[in-house]
């Protein structure tokens, strides 16, 4: 725990104010000490986290690319995708041209992707709240047409060998996204309410547990969810601030699947 703010601050608030000074310096020192020690355990100088963010913005978009064109050929809906991805960030038009130019030298037949997945990996350390952040990112591109063939999946494989992300990690992350892929689908096509089982199942997908699960064991998996994607826990760690909306929205469908599975027990 740090002391130097309310030390500093109370000390120099008694010299002007006494002890009504005293307080509130005591209150303001308390801020600075919180803000001083979320640095301290991002462990980001301001120079590093620029850095990170740089390299891990374009990573994302290059490696976009290059999972686009694993099976062959990048379909329509992918780059409708990616573009949707690029809309959601709230990028400028140059930064969405930027980011379509990564794209596409990503889904070069020639272009190697490890150097640029290396380079994150130096910049990430082990911030793996990030490191798999990253990596959902990337399997919601891979899920456009439902489901994952070999090539995505060699692609895949390099991103959790490079970032650190073992093959159980890796299964959980991926069938969680696959749920929130199939989730979106659901609503889009089922507006009436019909086929409310299969809703609950993808529910429980998103939350990663099954629907046997108690409810103590499913508020702890909602939570843990939820912390891993906090938004500013994210950025702290070095997320670009133009990605917030990604996790914001994956916030979203966490606490939209965790009513669903509440109001479903209740009503049983």
């Amino acid at each position: 725990m740090r002391w130097t703010g309310k030390v500093v601050g109370g000390a120099l608030g008694f010299m002007v104010g006494k002890w009504l000074g005293l307080a509130l310096g005591v209150i303001l020192g308390s801020a600075f000490d919180r803000n001083a020690q979320k640095g301290e355990l991002s462990g980001l100088s301001p120079k590093n986290r620029a850095m990170l963010q740089t390299v891990f913005s374009r990573a994302t978009f290059l490696v976009m690319g290059k999972l686009a064109k694993a099976n062959g050929r990048v379909s329509e809906g992918e780059i409708q995708q990616a573009r949707q991805v690029m809309s959601r960030l709230g990028l400028s038009e140059d930064q969405k041209l930027e980011a379509m130019r990564l794209f596409n030298e990503g889904k070069g037949a020639d272009y190697d992707i490890l150097p640029v997945l290396n380079e994150l990996k130096a910049s990430v350390g082990r911030r793996t709240t990030l490191s798999q952040f990253f990596l959902e990112i990337q399997l919601q591109i891979a899920y456009v047409d439902g489901n994952l063939d070999f090539g995505e999946r060699q692609v895949l494989q390099s991103i959790c060998k490079i970032l650190g992300i073992n093959k159980i990690q890796f299964e959980l992350i991926n069938k969680r996204v696959a749920a929130q892929s199939s989730f979106r689908k659901y609503q889009q096509t089922h507006r009436n309410g019909s086929d409310r089982q299969g809703h609950l199942d993808h529910a429980y997908g998103i939350l990663g547990v099954t629907s046997g699960v108690s409810d103590d064991e499913l508020k702890k998996a909602y939570r843990r969810l939820m912390n891993q994607h906090h938004p500013d826990k994210l950025v702290a760690k070095g997320l670009p601030a133009e990605m917030v909306n990604i996790a914001k929205e994956k916030t979203q469908e966490i606490q939209r699947a965790y009513d669903l599975v509440r109001k479903a027990r209740k009503d049983k």
